[in-house]
């Protein structure tokens, strides 16, 4: 008698929440967020709905993962450490722009950061898993330009934080300006200038 093997629900399980994820991130770009529904995630992954509430209370917590898995981001978030402080924080900040800045993604962010703001455990997820991972290895990296001499020795590395990032997510969030490297360079080199000490502080030699 020829013996069969079993199916591996952990493996089910994971191959459909790839597919809804999948789905997710196709349909959230094809018709917008506004128009999305579960039944047509649920439909274009090829599972029923109870099977996307059973990982995801909301359609905002789908699309939210799908995001993540589609950049990456959870789990890889990290700062170039090239002894170069400013190039460093240019390298993170140009792409965010260029990602808030697409016309492809803005309609998404856009609603997704509504619903992040009107939901309170999507919003502790988006903190838990990619705001605050961000924040970290951003002080992480300041940390060690703080230890050479690179910033302040009294720098304050939560408001730094906020130097960088706040005025690129005020720019995207009110539609001030364009999203370009230019003003992103601008950006690193405005929160460096109040983060440095005066050179008579760093002990220059004339």
């Amino acid at each position: 008698m020829t013996s069969r093997t079993a199916p591996d629900p952990a493996r089910r399980s994971e191959r459909s929440r790839t597919a809804v994820l999948t789905a997710a991130a196709a349909l959230v770009a094809e018709i917008g967020y506004g128009r999305l529904t579960i039944e047509a995630i649920a439909a274009r992954a090829g599972v029923g709905k109870q099977t996307i509430y059973r990982w995801w209370p909301s359609k905002g917590a789908v699309v939210f993962d799908a995001l993540l898995a589609a950049g990456e981001h959870e789990g890889g978030l990290a700062l170039p450490d090239t002894g170069d402080l400013a190039a460093d924080l240019r390298a993170v900040l140009r792409p965010t722009s260029d990602e808030l800045g697409d016309p492809d993604t803005d309609r998404t962010y856009r609603a997704l950061a509504a619903e992040i703001l009107n939901d309170p455990a999507l919003h502790t997820e988006y903190r838990t898993r990619l705001l605050d991972p961000l924040l970290d290895v951003t002080r992480d990296r300041l940390r060690s330009a703080r230890e050479a001499g690179q910033i302040a020795p009294d720098a304050d590395l939560d408001l730094a934080v906020e130097l960088l990032y706040g005025p690129l997510y005020y720019r995207w969030q009110y539609r001030l300006g364009p999203l370009t490297h230019e003003h992103a360079d601008r950006l690193v080199d405005a929160a460096l200038r109040a983060l440095n000490p005066p050179a008579a502080s760093r002990g220059s030699v004339a």
